[in-house]
């Protein structure tokens, strides 16, 4: 009997092996002979699953978010009833990936976003990755200034638009933290700064929003929010 592939499998593994190789020589060391090598198959067995090397970088791309996305689940899991603001703040600390054990995927996710800049499929990948998160943290925010408003509801926030701002803030901080401006603890208060920032904007009492524990420690009800970011 044929041996079945694990299509979804091998295509994992090739993605994995896309990311070290980008760790190590940037994605234009990329090559579908190097990636079939550094994943261990043959040529053949890349090119059954991906035609072409964008449609391969493209997938590498994806997969390094969903890493990150299933870190930030799995933190909201663990505390099941943190407010919306504190969920943002764990969300955007992963995010950011400002500690030492994700410097690796920092490097490769900032690789893939020089290349967008010449390419528009990998753009084009970018930028619905970057709405997704968008839209849960700006109904993260919304969430935790409405928790935070007074009767009268003065003062709400432009819940769009500072969400933009932080997902800004937090691609800024990656790469000062990447190329040492910044220590992850400096950026890692730049960030919680910015946050206490924002709910002090918020009219009434301030929900607390923290923004995970220091870099250097161990690694969303704002779960329902991200959650529906995906799927």
């Amino acid at each position: 009997m044929p041996r079945q592939v694990d299509h979804a499998g091998r295509r994992r593994l090739i993605a994995e092996a896309v990311c070290r190789l980008a760790d190590e020589r940037g994605l234009e060391g990329v090559t579908l002979r190097d990636v079939a090598a550094r994943a261990q198959v043959s040529m053949g067995a890349v090119q059954r699953c991906f035609r072409t090397k964008e449609e391969m970088l493209v997938f590498a791309l994806g997969h390094i978010g969903e890493q990150v996305m299933d870190r930030v689940q799995a933190r909201l899991v663990r505390s099941p009833a943190q407010s919306a603001g504190t969920a943002l703040g764990h969300a955007v600390t992963e995010i950011s990936l400002l500690r030492e054990e994700h410097r690796a995927e920092a490097r490769v996710w900032l690789a893939f976003v020089a290349q967008a800049a010449v390419s528009e499929v990998l753009a084009g990948t970018l930028k619905a990755n970057y709405a997704t998160l968008h839209e849960a943290f700006t109904r993260l925010i919304a969430e935790a200034a409405e928790a935070g408003e007074d009767a009268d509801g003065a003062g709400r926030l432009d819940a769009r638009r500072e969400a933009r701002t932080l997902l800004a803030l937090a691609d800024g901080l990656t790469t000062h933290v990447l190329i040492g401006h910044l220590t992850p603890e400096e950026a890692y208060d730049v960030l919680h700064a910015h946050l206490a920032g924002l709910w002090e904007r918020s009219a009434g009492s301030t929900p607390r929003a923290e923004a995970g524990p220091p870099p250097a420690g161990p690694g969303r009800d704002g779960k329902s929010a991200l959650g529906r970011t995906r799927g």
